[in-house]
């Protein structure tokens, strides 16, 4: 395929992912669907047999791209994020109620839920089976736009978005879901290295607490300290420093974002923290810093722009590859695991922590059992996963590589078809219900 082919389906599909989310509110058709969809197309023009999409042959590039474009996704949600955590008011902590019992509950009992299937269903190794739970439980900031907060909202546009009702600050399904899927791209990563050194052997008793010291308390602690002071230092500078010079807030520079996301991150990882809850934690001080401040649309706008050419990238490439060989090793297995995932123990174990000794559906962070039931359901699987197992596969010897490439890949777009098609009418009527009670009301 000649360069200019390349560039002509990239603008093409560029133009497809900026026009579809104005054109489609209100159809089940979501740009990820698209972008797969042209990427299927893609993948059966005659490419060049020298080109290898397999992606036991690609390891590093893959890990790299999914990385930086979960990292946008993550700086973009936590600047979305307009409800405020205050780690000094018991009341802000239980208006983040869902959030904390889908990380403490749904997210372990979704690795355990995936490791049985692994194991009995497709006759893993407990350590595969594990690593096959850790990559796939967590929920994805990339490919979850239908079921995620939208823009900040600023001084300057909350009073005519309010007239307008294009933006519920205070719903609690669109919070709960943006705020999982922030925080538990990085609470995978002890269940991941937990994985790779039981496959390392050797694992005993003293082992056991190292994991448990280092890399669940120790590594998610550094990230988040890093990551929080990482956004209160640019908040300060952006908004708050005596040089106006410095105060790039007034001056309307929205890089400031993608150089506290960079930062942020570097310095969580040289420490030994996790980088992703440190770029989540940042955005989420930073947006703290003022929150009120149009500059905080600004930045959020730049980050969202970026992340959806990165999101283009990679959805293109999983479609190209689907046709390319990646699907080759997918089985009855992989597909029951998928299946069983995104159908039984996503939604079960996100009804569970939700519906127990829940909050009053009336206060914040309470939800009725419609609202319940639309966040376990709509636990997005995507760019994350493929990130863990790529990131897992370079850091240690894993058997059956490529059905477990297959699996993944083929739950990722299971889920980005099934959430693709009942996000927009699913919300849409959510939304309608919530409209008309408080008319009623």
């Amino acid at each position: 395929m000649s360069g200019a082919a390349v560039y002509l389906i990239l603008g093409l599909s560029l133009l497809v992912t900026t026009v579809l989310p104005h054109v489609s509110r209100r159809i089940a058709l979501s740009p990820p669907m698209v972008l797969v969809g042209i990427g299927l197309a893609v993948g059966l023009l005659p490419l060049g047999d020298d080109i290898s999409l397999q992606p036991e042959d690609n390891r590093e590039l893959i890990t790299h791209v999914t990385e930086f474009t979960v990292l946008v996704s993550l700086m973009g949600v936590g600047l979305a994020i307009d409800r405020v955590l205050d780690v000094r008011s018991w009341r802000s902590w239980r208006a983040w109620s869902p959030v904390w019992r889908l990380l403490l509950v749904t997210m372990p009992l979704t690795i355990l839920g995936t490791m049985l299937l692994g194991w009995w269903v497709a006759g893993l190794t407990p350590a595969v089976a594990l690593l096959l739970g850790a990559v796939l439980a967590p929920t994805d900031p990339v490919l979850a736009s239908d079921v995620q907060v939208g823009e900040p909202l600023t001084e300057d546009v909350a009073e005519a978005e309010a007239e307008e009702e294009d933006v519920d600050e205070d719903d609690d399904i669109r919070f709960a879901l943006t705020a999982e899927a922030g925080l538990n791209d990085g609470l995978a990563f002890p269940f991941v290295h937990l994985a790779l050194l039981l496959l390392a052997g050797g694992f005993g008793l003293v082992d056991a607490v190292a994991w448990v010291g280092w890399y669940v308390v120790g590594k998610i602690a550094l990230g988040l300290v890093v990551g929080w002071g990482a956004g209160w230092l640019f908040g300060r500078q952006a908004f708050h420093t005596r040089n106006e010079n410095l105060r790039l807030a007034d001056a309307g520079e929205p890089l400031l974002a993608l150089a506290a996301l960079l930062t942020s991150y570097g310095a969580a990882e040289l420490v030994g923290g996790y980088g992703f809850l440190a770029v989540f934690t940042c955005a989420v001080a930073l947006r703290s810093s003022s929150r009120g401040h149009s500059y905080q649309r600004a930045m959020h706008g730049v980050v969202e722009r970026l992340e959806r050419l990165m999101t283009l990238l990679v959805l293109l490439l999983l479609g190209v590859a689907m046709t390319r060989g990646l699907l080759d090793h997918l089985d009855w297995r992989g597909v029951a695991v998928a299946v069983a995932l995104v159908l039984v123990v996503r939604p079960a174990t996100g009804w569970l922590a939700l519906t127990v000794a829940a909050r009053d559906a009336h206060e914040d962070g309470g939800l009725d059992r419609r609202e319940a039931a639309a966040v376990a359901f709509f636990g997005v699987r995507g760019v994350g996963s493929l990130f863990y197992l790529g990131y897992a596969v370079t850091h240690g010897e894993v058997p059956g590589e490529q059905w477990l490439w297959s699996t993944v890949a083929f739950t990722v777009i299971l889920s980005v078809l099934l959430h693709g098609f009942t996000a927009t009418p699913a919300m849409a009527r959510i939304d309608a219900r919530r409209e008309e009670a408080a008319a009623a009301g």
